[in-house]
């Protein structure tokens, strides 16, 4: 290793940058905590060693040095090295007793502290939130399928998800919440996959099944009672951060791939709520959520037509409708598509023209005129013996029919004045557009 003091210094007419160092007994801390005071209280850069990172492709081991920048010239570079050595290792002293103190409780010693906090005024202090998350997260995560192991780990990390809000450390540094709790827990003899899970709240997409349940039951809780207490975002206003935990709901369940319905988490956060949760609440909530997922689906490059198909039929589903917008958008860019699309969508526009609900009617047989009436009947028959379950299901469906479709439109006169062959024809027309039901709303495509 060269010697880190000779670390080349540039004149510059604005800026000159300088290495320094602090005691390496600090290094003993948290290194989250020394990175957070480095960074976010002094802003200096901080300094790991490049041959680990080279070799692992993680960071390396953090270093007993720091950079900072200086707004100036070279000139006397020694005196504000050593009065930026003497801010931080008084920085680090304060963080070291900080974390001295709050070693000598368990984290769980911490959780009744929460009373003292409040979380908002009509939802309560701090700590009834913490009794939320843990009556919520065995609920989500039967509703995950989180294996029973797993299970336990969750709900002991939802137990202690927020105590480290009551700690020293954290008071004096916000930043690090989640982060001093996976710290402590460990220190405190509880499961490593306790102690991940609590660290991993605060991370936009969790990567363990303990984690993503106490993330999951700590968003949802906080989207349903602070709307219910009528400080939904507006404008530019997100004074609680709603829409980054809105995203951090979807998120998560799009790249583990996890079908979850939102609907029914919605309604099992707002049960718990301290103040009541109207239906039309709820509703918000889910149109929030959609309004998110949809953000993030766009920013993936979907065309925003296919994202708007599919979350007219599955926006309480994110992981379902990532995987159904992708397998539209492979049928949208197909050559056939031109075909495809205008043969559905004649069945759908003109049942949309009718006065009667054709989903009350049902197909009578015996009074098909036309054999392309019996053709298109037995072909959908035969396509569809059951429900599609996907996109790729539903438009391969449709594919095979395209030919009887296009046939019968042209030799059926479906608008007959008769009324029963009227609507036994609404009828099989009906059977046909229904598929997708569920699945998609081709109609919000262009070209529909």
């Amino acid at each position: 290793h060269r010697d880190l003091h000779s670390f080349p210094t540039r004149r510059s007419s604005d800026l000159t940058p300088l290495l320094g160092s602090f005691d390496p007994e600090y290094l003993a801390l948290p290194e989250d905590v020394l990175i957070s005071v480095m960074k976010k209280h002094q802003r200096y850069f901080p300094v790991s060693s490049m041959t680990e990172a080279r070799d692992t492709g993680k960071h390396g081991t953090l270093l007993p040095y720091f950079i900072a920048v200086r707004n100036g010239d070279s000139d006397h570079l020694d005196l504000v090295r050593q009065g930026n050595e003497h801010v931080l290792r008084a920085r680090f002293a304060d963080a070291n007793f900080f974390v001295r103190e709050d070693l000598k409780h368990k984290l769980e010693d911490f959780r009744p502290h929460l009373n003292a906090l409040i979380f908002q005024k009509k939802l309560g202090s701090m700590l009834e939130k913490s009794e939320r998350i843990e009556k919520l997260a065995p609920v989500l995560a039967a509703m995950l399928g989180v294996e029973a192991d797993e299970q336990v780990f969750a709900l002991r990390a939802a137990h202690l998800a927020k105590a480290d809000l009551a700690t020293r450390m954290v008071v004096e540094m916000t930043s690090l919440q989640g982060v001093m709790g996976r710290e402590y827990a460990l220190r405190s003899g509880e499961a490593p996959q306790v102690a991940e899970a609590i660290g991993e709240q605060y991370r936009p997409v969790p990567q363990t099944q303990a984690g993503l349940v106490v993330a999951l039951a700590d968003r949802l809780d906080s989207l349903t009672g602070l709307f219910a207490a009528g400080l939904a975002p507006s404008g530019t206003k997100d004074p609680f951060g709603l829409r980054r935990a809105a995203i951090g709901v979807v998120q998560p369940l799009i790249e583990h791939k996890l079908a979850f319905d939102l609907a029914q988490a919605v309604d099992a956060a707002a049960a718990l709520q301290p103040i009541p949760v109207s239906l039309e609440v709820k509703a918000q909530v889910l149109d929030f959520l959609a309004g998110r997922l949809r953000v993030v689906l766009m920013d993936q490059g979907f065309r925003y037509d296919v994202v708007d198909a599919i979350l007219s039929a599955q926006a309480n589903n994110p992981a379902g409708a990532a995987e159904s917008v992708r397998q539209l958008t492979a049928w949208v860019e197909r050559p056939d598509w031109t075909t495809l699309l205008p043969a559905y969508a004649r069945c759908v526009r003109i049942l949309r023209s009718q006065p009667v609900d054709a989903s009350k009617l049902k197909v009578n047989e015996s009074l098909f005129q036309d054999p392309a009436e019996r053709n298109l009947y037995d072909a959908l028959q035969s396509a569809a013996a059951r429900r599609p379950a996907s996109v790729n299901e539903f438009l391969t469906i449709v594919e095979t029919l395209v030919p009887a479709i296009n046939v019968f439109f042209e030799k059926v006169l479906v608008m007959a004045e008769e009324k029963a062959l009227r609507e036994n024809r609404l009828a099989l027309v009906h059977r046909l557009a229904s598929l997708a039901e569920g699945l998609a709303d081709l109609g919000k495509l262009e070209g529909f």
